[in-house]
């Protein structure tokens, strides 16, 4: 007999084998791919494992791969830098060739079942995606690998059906509407520009958009503070703390001037602080980026590593639970074998009762280490670990307690106030490193003392505006708003960056993402509809649970983007000219000498970006742009051109440089083309030039005038013209 289990990485095959069996072998298929195989009790077991997706869907009948009638094929056939795929798809096919069981084992979630079940159904065939098994784990421990062995269950084929759904859903809005906003530019403006939409990248931008347009459009109010500055390092506001009435706050600093205060009352009180909850996957990437400045991709990284080597739960979780299932003290013990983990589990309650969140997620528990200790992790590894670990810990502790003083003062009858906190009981905060404590002294006040006030201080100030997103709270409102997936909204976001529409850690929109929702809300409203992005994820989790069919969700997402095709179609030369005016716009880097705009561009031919100018082909100024290089806001003291950042070969750090390797240096100036008459068809110059087949003459207005003959020539072809405008 032989078995054959489908796992979604390599490291998760390595970790499956090893656990099912001591006499697991690692072999190779081809040069690449690594296999596991082992032979217990007359049946061969081989562990594969896939890659990710190994298949990617495509049209079925367009060679433009536009339309709505999809099929699943190898990803190498249809994706730029997949080739490696072919490798494991071949893998598989060859070696799952005899096989009579299968057993699918990749991640429990909606992508993990769809990339099994497709490795199943189209490399394995035979209908093996139909007599497959299928392992449940949260964890890569020997523990929970061989229980999920032992107890498999069958594929959820409505998690299937969601997955197939979430991804012909996505190739509708984003292939479809992309390619249409493509060719609309093409049409108008007769370049070719790569753009992108789609079904929740679009709304995401718009939000992004929208914020922008209130920080641009904010205008600051002044308004003023009163503060007075007593003992005890105490610096007291007035009661009103914004004071937009400028004659009212000087009132208030005239008439405070010289007294002194009087304490009208102190009020001390102490708040209990419940320990932390368990972190879910947007939970994790908010904090990294609080406590380490990490990327919600970079977190999102790091945690499948810890998960992949077997010492943190599927990151890839909703889920703030941790049921007691789990075996809390056996994690513990793992835990106690580290001398820094030690020093906290020693102060932990007998009953060990997790303080949890609301959200469930019914594949996984929240994100937990599994005990087993780590060796050779990553700096980001290393880091997301010890997180992990301490809110783990922390959610058992007990509740910290935290003291607040809250004093009012009277100075010549203003009303001003101040307060101090402190720790009174550290609790579970003495088990989280990364929370900063508050340690206040508490001044020696009761009511009816006075304080002698040394300084009132006027300060002006102006009100600001909404503060931009950064990545980790652009995730928080994704949540919020229910668009996209946990697994998902961190691509989402780094799409926004690849494709040059956002920029900067607090996000800031470039013109050419403004403009790209401006014109789709002017022509084709719904794309950037959140409410429309919000109904189809509510379908998709309807698909899970059996309220609605996958050609229900898939037919109304034909009729939408059908829709917003026939808008654009409809707007086409409207959509294309401002998009690609604004494609224009994001992409001027500074002034050329003969006044038009300096634009970065990309030659097809030399696979290079250049800086080009806008008035070409008057103006054939042109400047190469280094591997590499970044181009800076500054300009050259010499020439005015944009000065550029790059890093040369053997030196430390980078090199700000203009943008004309020339500038300062004598160059010889090249000679003008000699003018050698008039364009017959134009009227514009005829300018002589040297070739591979000789000299010739062409129109200084080309490309718009394509005029040229051999300057042999030319005096017979400005005759014949001649002649002919004479009859």
């Amino acid at each position: 007999m032989h078995e054959v289990i489908i796992s979604e990485k390599p490291k998760s095959a390595e970790k499956i084998a090893k656990a099912l069996s001591s006499k697991a072998q690692k072999k190779k298929y081809g040069r690449k791919v690594s296999y596991w195989e082992f032979e217990e009790n007359g049946k061969r077991t081989t562990v594969l494992s896939a890659v990710g997706h190994l298949y990617s869907l495509t049209s079925a009948t367009s060679r433009d791969r536009l339309g709505f009638d999809l099929k699943w094929v190898p990803a190498y056939e249809v994706e730029k830098n997949s080739g490696y795929v072919r490798d494991y798809v071949y893998a598989i096919k060859k070696l799952s060739k005899d096989a009579d069981k299968f057993v699918h084992a990749c991640d429990y979630d909606v992508e993990g079942t769809l990339i099994g079940y497709n490795a199943l159904k189209y490399a394995c065939g035979n209908n093996a995606e139909a007599k497959a098994s299928r392992m449940k784990f949260s964890t890569l421990t020997k523990k929970d690998i061989v229980d999920a062995y032992d107890h498999m269950i069958d594929i959820d084929l409505h998690q299937v059906d969601s997955g197939i759904a979430r991804h012909m859903l996505d190739y509708y809005f984003g292939m479809n509407i992309s390619s249409a906003l493509m060719k609309a530019v093409r049409s108008s403006s007769s370049r070719r520009i790569s753009l992108s939409a789609g079904r929740v990248q679009t709304p995401t931008l718009s939000i992004l958009v929208d914020r922008e347009k209130e920080i641009q459009s904010f205008i600051p109010q002044p308004y003023w503070q009163i503060k007075a500055k007593s003992d005890f390092d105490i610096i007291a506001n007035h009661v009103e703390d914004k004071i937009f009435d400028e004659e009212r706050a000087k009132r208030i600093f005239d008439e405070c001037q010289g007294a002194d205060a009087t304490v009208t009352n102190v009020n001390v009180k102490e708040t209990i602080r419940k320990p932390p909850i368990p972190f879910n996957l947007g939970g994790l990437q908010s904090e990294a980026h609080t406590v380490f400045g990490f990327s919600p991709k970079r977190t999102q990284v790091a945690a499948q590593n810890l998960y992949v080597g077997g010492y943190t739960s599927y990151p890839r979780t909703s889920s703030q639970k941790l049921p007691e299932s789990l075996g809390f003290k056996e994690i513990f013990a793992g835990l106690l074998k580290d001398e820094e983990f030690r020093k906290h589990i020693a102060d932990l309650p007998a009953k060990l009762k997790p303080n949890e969140g609301k959200k469930e997620d019914a594949a996984h528990p929240a994100i937990h280490p599994t005990g087993v200790l780590p060796s050779n992790l990553s700096p980001d590894e290393e880091k997301i670990y010890r997180l992990i670990v301490y809110r783990f810990i922390s959610v058992f502790s007990e509740d910290s307690k935290l003291e607040t003083m809250k004093v009012d003062l009277n100075v010549n009858n203003e009303e001003f106030v101040f307060s101090r906190k402190r720790v009174s009981h550290e609790g579970w905060l003495k088990h989280y490193p990364f929370k900063k404590q508050e340690a206040d002294e508490f001044p020696p006040l009761k009511k009816g003392d006075f304080l002698k006030i040394h300084e009132i201080i006027s300060e002006e100030k102006e009100t600001k505006p909404p503060a931009r997103y950064n990545e980790a709270s652009l995730i928080k409102e994704l949540e919020k708003r229910e668009l996209g997936t946990k697994a998902t909204r961190a691509d989402i976001i780094a799409k926004l960056y690849d494709r040059k529409y956002i920029d900067g850690k607090k996000i800031e929109v470039k013109p050419l993402g403004v403009h790209i929702i401006d014109t789709l809300k002017q022509y084709c409203k719904n794309l950037t509809s959140e409410e429309l992005t919000r109904e189809f994820e509510r379908e998709l989790d309807c698909l899970s649970a059996d309220k609605i069919t996958k050609e229900e969700i898939l037919a109304n997402g034909e009729k939408e983007v059908r829709s917003i095709l026939k808008d654009i179609n409809n707007n086409q030369k409207e959509i294309g000219s401002k998009l690609y005016e604004s494609y224009q716009e994001s992409n001027v880097v500074g002034e050329c000498s003969c006044g038009g705009k300096l634009l970065k561009k990309y030659s097809r031919r030399n696979k290079q970006t250049f800086i080009g100018c806008s008035n070409f082909p008057q103006c054939r100024n042109t400047y190469s742009l280094p591997k590499g290089a970044n181009i800076l806001k500054s300009t050259c003291p010499t020439c005015g051109l944009p000065m550029i950042s790059i890093k040369r070969k053997g030196q430390k750090g980078r090199e700000h440089v203009c943008l004309d390797p020339n500038c300062g240096k004598e160059v010889s100036k090249r000679r003008a083309p000699e003018v050698v008459g008039k364009c017959p068809e134009c009227g514009r110059d005829l300018l002589k030039r040297s070739g591979r087949f000789g000299e010739f003459v062409g129109c200084s207005g080309f490309p718009q005038c394509r005029f040229s003959c051999q300057l042999k020539d030319l005096d017979k072809i400005l005759q014949e013209k001649s002649e002919e405008l004479s009859k």
